[in-house]
């Protein structure tokens, strides 16, 4: 991870007294789950989804939007109304208008908040959300370093219940972890990067942070965050997200669903690289060797270059030093190439491409889109970089949060306190 997410991220400010916020472990165990990843068809979630993403918006217009009788959507506004998740805007009623149909209601921005937390092999993100998916807050600490995964995992989630202490007069609903690695039900994780195997990440964030908890792999999660901010007119159709900074990872969506394989996600970090000039001194040949963060580093320490991290690597190849930007520029070569023939295998509508590998160095995005063409046998692939650009990772981890109250809102607030 680089220098700078070695240190806080400025939080958003937020307009609160500072006086600490009751988040404590219940009593009970709290509720743990293996996020779906999915836009949900259930008649509450899609009323909220329509709140979120066309808000402030009228009932009958509510209806049309998500194919659910008038009736339907007035039992499921009422129920929604009444835990408090959306909320009326009486002073946007028309001139005229009789009854309370005709009041149109908005996702509630102010009453509630979720926490993410993206544990990162380096770099662990902590945020607050709102239910509009927004980042609130957000902090970054340097992952902890301790004998055993379950003292890491314990000591990410005093710090995330502290985080969460700052606010006040808002209700925590839910955490979400975002991580590398295989996640199996009830939020086990097995990290081989980090040497973890069968750690019950989502029990002890649970019981650390006093909340109930889902957990993701990471790149899975950052795919959700973009099927979050799709428009409806997106959501049929599928697409391909390739992420790349540290670790290099895809996941597939199909139909509003996030992929997840039983046997966990695709792992690419041993794909074959090809032919390499600076990048992967050593020739092991694999991807992640090659273009992840430390082995782009260690390319750089080979090639006589005094930088130690990522973000020094760029400053100097912004500054002139053509090592410096050869290096970023192989860098996406090799990425391109990559993309192009995973894109090819799977064919998708869209691909995206996601981490600080492809939005931190804008300059070198020539170079991604020209190996790509080269390399792909479709000549006009729609490639875009992920909307979440350089919050990708909080982004993935407030995904992941709200995942249970995205999919059923009333169920989810039901495990809450």
């Amino acid at each position: 991870m680089t220098s700078t997410l070695a240190r806080p991220i400025p939080a958003t400010t937020v307009d609160v007294a500072p006086v600490r916020l009751r988040a404590v472990p219940s009593p009970s165990a709290p509720h743990v789950a293996t996020a779906g990843l999915q836009l949900s068809t259930k008649a509450a979630a899609l009323v909220l989804r329509t709140a979120r993403v066309s808000g402030p918006v009228f009932r009958d217009d509510t209806a049309a939007a998500t194919g659910l009788s008038i009736s339907t959507v007035n039992r499921q506004v009422s129920a929604l109304l009444k835990a408090g998740l959306i909320r009326e805007r009486a002073d946007l009623t028309p001139p005229g208008a009789v009854g309370r149909p005709r009041v149109p209601f908005e996702i509630n921005t102010t009453g509630f908040l979720t926490v993410g937390i993206h544990i990162g092999y380096k770099t662990t993100s902590i945020t607050t959300h709102d239910l509009m998916h927004r980042v609130v807050g957000a902090i970054a600490i340097p992952t902890p370093q301790a004998a055993t995964a379950e003292e890491v995992v314990a000591a990410v989630g005093q710090s995330a219940r502290r985080f969460a202490d700052r606010w006040v007069g808002k209700r925590l609903l839910w955490a979400g972890v975002a991580i590398g690695g295989r996640v199996a039900d009830g939020g086990v994780v097995d990290h081989p990067r980090l040497g973890w195997s069968k750690v019950p990440v989502g029990r002890v964030i649970a019981e650390t942070i006093g909340l109930p908890v889902s957990v993701a792999s990471h790149v899975e999660a950052m795919a959700a965050a973009e099927l979050v901010v799709n428009t409806p007119s997106d959501q049929g159709q599928n697409f391909l997200y390739f992420y790349a900074r540290e670790m290099v990872g895809i996941a597939f969506s199909v139909d509003g669903t996030v992929h997840t394989p039983a046997a966990g996600p695709p792992t690419i970090g041993h794909f074959p690289t090809g032919a390499t000039t600076l990048l992967d001194p050593d020739n092991t040949g694999r991807l992640e060797d090659t273009v992840g963060d430390s082995g782009v580093l260690y390319a750089a320490e080979k090639a006589g270059l005094s930088v130690t991290s990522i973000d020094e690597l760029r400053a100097a190849a912004r500054t002139g030093d053509t090592v410096a930007h050869d290096i970023l520029s192989e860098r996406a070569e090799v990425l391109g190439r990559t993309v192009a023939l995973i894109s090819d295998i799977f064919n998708p509508d869209h691909v995206i491409l996601g981490g600080q590998a492809f939005t931190d160095y804008p300059e070198a995005l020539p170079a991604v889109s020209k190996a790509l063409r080269a390399t792909s046998v479709v000549t006009q692939r729609d490639v875009r970089v992920a909307r979440s650009a350089i919050t990708v990772q909080q982004k993935a981890a407030g995904a992941v949060a709200l995942d249970a109250i995205y999919a059923d809102p009333l169920d989810a607030l039901s495990h809450t306190d």
